[in-house]
């Protein structure tokens, strides 16, 4: 039996551009649509705390896994550009057809920025944890480095935390089981449960990708909150001057004391400025 106020999540499908789109659903399917998307080689668990804040309060919250990460379907064709991924998002939003509210981090705020800025209509709200059009290159090498450290897999859980650890400044893990469920055993190694293909370098911040994240600031129509955080190694003050001059709604907040992965594996806080906002733009 479910105890109150205790928000069980479903397994659920939704059509990407192409592939499958694996989420966990949270709260009453009526409700008003919030969709999480995670960072580059994170899952949908990342963003399990938020969504099922955002639910309790009387929201549908959805956290997906990106293409060719966790559960959700892996590109046949090998297409991990921005593009595809903002195109996986526009086919979400498509397939609520009501209005809908959408939270990124890193790589999936990126992606609900570009699949977002195509639908003012339907989006009320894209809410970005420390990502921006312009971004300082040498942070992204941080991010660079972890990828190229998980290439050939791991011997064990506690290798795959010292990566963490080292490459992305999240707190070394005093208990790495839970690592265990965003890994993939393969001729004896572990790996992050993700298509080796995500992490190749024409994938990782082409110039490509800034041509389509400056597309989408402009375009945007929708409120636009960035949540930056005051110690990130990839989002400046400068870029979010940028920012604003492409879309002059952008609200931006300052998370206080953190670096970029600060929504990690514990975002709960988050959601507390996410329902301010939802009350604003999504309101029940």
């Amino acid at each position: 039996m479910q105890a109150p106020g205790v928000v069980i999540p479903i397994r659920t499908i939704l059509p990407g551009d192409g592939l499958e789109m694996v989420a966990d659903a949270y709260g009453d399917p009526a409700a008003p649509p919030v969709c999480f998307f995670h960072g580059g080689g994170q899952s949908r668990r990342s963003w399990a705390g938020s969504a099922r804040r955002v639910a309790q309060a009387g929201y549908y919250g959805l956290t997906f896994d990106l293409r060719g990460h966790g559960d959700s379907g892996w590109a046949a064709d090998g297409d991990y550009l921005l593009e595809a991924y903002g195109r996986d998002v526009e086919s979400i939003v498509q397939a609520f057809d009501r209005p809908i509210a959408l939270v990124g981090a890193s790589r999936g705020g990126q992606s609900a920025l570009v699949g977002g800025s195509r639908h003012p209509d339907l989006v009320r709200l894209i809410m970005l944890a420390d990502v921006a059009p312009f971004m300082v290159d040498d942070g992204v090498d941080d991010i660079r480095g972890f990828f190229r450290a998980s290439d050939s897999g791991f011997a064990s859980l506690e290798d795959a935390a010292d990566a963490l650890h080292a490459h992305l400044g999240q707190p070394r893990l005093p208990d790495v089981s839970g690592l265990a469920k965003s890994m993939r055993e393969a001729d004896g190694r572990l790996f992050w449960h993700w298509d080796p293909r995500t992490t190749a370098p024409e994938f990782l911040h082409p110039p490509s990708e800034g041509e389509a994240l400056i597309a989408a600031a402009r375009r945007a129509r929708s409120p636009i909150v960035l949540v930056k955080a005051e110690l990130s190694e990839i989002v400046s003050n400068d870029s979010v001057r940028q920012f604003r001059a492409l879309a002059p709604q952008l609200e931006v907040e300052i998370a206080h004391g953190v670096g970029h992965m600060f929504t990690g594996d514990r975002n709960d806080a988050f959601a507390d400025r996410l329902l301010h906002h939802l009350a604003r733009h999504l309101p029940l």
